[in-house]
């Protein structure tokens, strides 16, 4: 016996490497100005992922946007998503990776069937300050600092 079940496998907290790739989706997501970015930790309940990236867009250009913008960061990492679905309509499309999986929202999708709330016990992981969104916003101080 090796010491560990199943289900000790399921109690351990996100990889290193699945933080890395969220962290890079969700500035890759900021970059494109995305809103109501998250990222949680779901692989205590999940054992096909570690991490969900949730975020939204204003319309179905710019979840296409960010869509390509995640991808072509994640290929710089080496990460390319092994399923893509949603492409088409543009409401919803989701990137399933291999430790991480991207959620990119209209506003009035991520609304209908809020997600964090189906995925509410699971442990959120900081992002750094959104940069992007404080240039649009105006709230970034001289020289970048806030």
């Amino acid at each position: 016996m090796l010491g560990w079940s199943i289900w000790d496998a399921c109690q351990m907290p996100a990889s290193s490497r699945a933080i890395e790739l969220a962290l890079a989706a969700a500035q890759a997501a900021s970059d494109k100005l995305a809103q109501d970015i998250v990222a949680l930790d779901v692989s205590g309940h999940l054992a096909l992922s570690d991490v969900f990236v949730i975020c939204s867009a204003a319309n179905d250009r710019q979840v296409h946007a960010i869509v390509d913008e995640v991808e072509h960061q994640l290929l710089v990492l080496g990460e390319k998503p092994l399923h893509r679905e949603g492409q088409r309509d543009g409401h919803w499309v989701l990137l399933d990776y291999p430790d991480i999986v991207v959620h990119v929202q209209l506003d009035e999708t991520r609304k209908h069937y809020r997600l964090e709330r189906l995925w509410n016990d699971c442990p959120t992981i900081a992002l750094p300050v959104d940069t992007a969104a404080a240039v649009a916003q105006g709230s970034l101080g001289p020289g970048g600092a806030f």
